[in-house]
């Protein structure tokens, strides 16, 4: 259903994020899939959301794909049909491959082979690396795999290729790693999530696209910039806290910082509410902030490809727009209540415990 809804909203990133709309994204929807490949819903044990999909291509069965990776092969590669996407899912699983970054590395490698940066002749024989092809996502994510030739230095991933061949700007990653599925130009909140997010471009680290486009807990503008820093820390809190639970994050779609105040009360037997719920997210989250720190991250790094905050969409319901996290970063800084330069102050330690 996603692939539909966020191509629709103009924010479905195209040929490594050079738009964010393909005219034949129903080719891979989840409708589509549902259609031709799936063989059954599959869950985690004992569980009865049953997310998971096990979809079924030329005689052989599996597990996948799921919408990043339906997203990281297929649109950000400029490939529609699902059958290659399926299988080059089959063979991240089989070679421990993140299909996000596995697949975002590949749509970059496309683009450094269709300017000129990556020669013919380091192919070697392999099929070329050009935008829409089928055959070459499953023939690269299997030299990757198996570090061969060039697909060791795909296996490197997309900052390390781009900058090998002196155009990092081609690498659509946040903190050297690789960005999701949702272009920061169409839906503002999600950018800021990826440009603060610890671990890099991530967005189980704040889903905002559940308030930004599903309308859940309620409905935002994607375009809004002025409420975004606030939902982006509420949410990276929140999740933080759930990760930390051992709980699903998926479960959030529904249930809010009281709900699992609730479970780990009956758990512990602890007295716990909301907010203590999230403030121990938010403790969390500025842990994470400060070993980031003491290991050599900079905040300047809180920021997104070039590409997203200067180059326009060119085309479809989101052409023009650009991310704005610039001008929501002060006040997401203000509201986690770090200095002006991003680093957490020594009263907010102290609030959370943590001088």
């Amino acid at each position: 259903m996603l692939v539909n809804v966020i191509n629709q909203l103009g924010g479905y990133p195209y040929k490594n994020w050079q738009g964010a709309y393909m005219p034949e994204a129903d080719m891979q929807s989840g409708e589509t899939l549902a259609n031709d490949y799936l063989v059954k819903n599959s869950a985690c044990f004992g569980c009865p959301i049953a997310c998971g999909r096990m979809t079924k291509v030329k005689g052989r069965e599996g597990e996948g794909p799921e919408y990043e990776t339906i997203f990281a092969y297929g649109v950000c590669c400029g490939v529609a049909p699902l059958e290659p996407i399926i299988e080059a899912n089959y063979l991240c699983n089989e070679y421990g491959l993140d299909t996000i970054s596995a697949g975002v590395t590949i749509a970059a490698a496309m683009e450094l082979y269709e300017k000129g940066h990556i020669a013919k002749e380091e192919l070697e024989g392999g099929p070329e690396l050009k935008f829409g092809s089928g055959e070459a996502i499953t023939y690269w994510t299997k030299k990757m795999g198996l570090s061969e030739g060039l697909g060791a230095k795909l296996a490197l991933g997309s900052y390390a290729l781009c900058e090998m061949y002196g155009h990092p700007e081609y690498s659509m990653s946040v903190k050297k790693l690789e960005m999701p599925a949702y272009d920061g130009r169409a839906i503002q909140g999600i950018g800021l999530n990826y440009a603060t997010s610890n671990r890099g471009g991530c967005h189980v680290r704040g889903y905002t696209i559940s308030p930004e486009v599903l309308g859940l807990p309620e409905k935002l503008d994607p375009d809004d910039t002025k409420s975004k820093p606030s939902w982006v820390k509420i949410f990276q809190d929140l999740s933080a806290s759930i990760d930390a639970s051992g709980m699903c994050l998926f479960t959030s779609f529904a249930l809010g910082a009281d709900d699992y105040a609730a479970f780990l009360k009956a758990a512990t037997g602890l007295d716990f509410d909301g907010a203590e719920v999230l403030k121990a997210g938010e403790r969390i989250w500025n842990i994470e902030r400060l070993f980031n720190i003491r290991e050599g991250m900079d905040p300047s790094e809180d920021t997104l490809p070039e590409r997203l905050l200067k180059e326009p969409i060119p085309e479809g319901p989101s052409k023009g727009k650009v991310s704005r996290v610039p001008e929501m970063l002060p006040v997401y800084y203000e509201l986690r209540g770090w200095d002006a330069r991003g680093y957490p102050t020594a009263g907010k330690l102290e609030e959370l415990g943590l001088k």
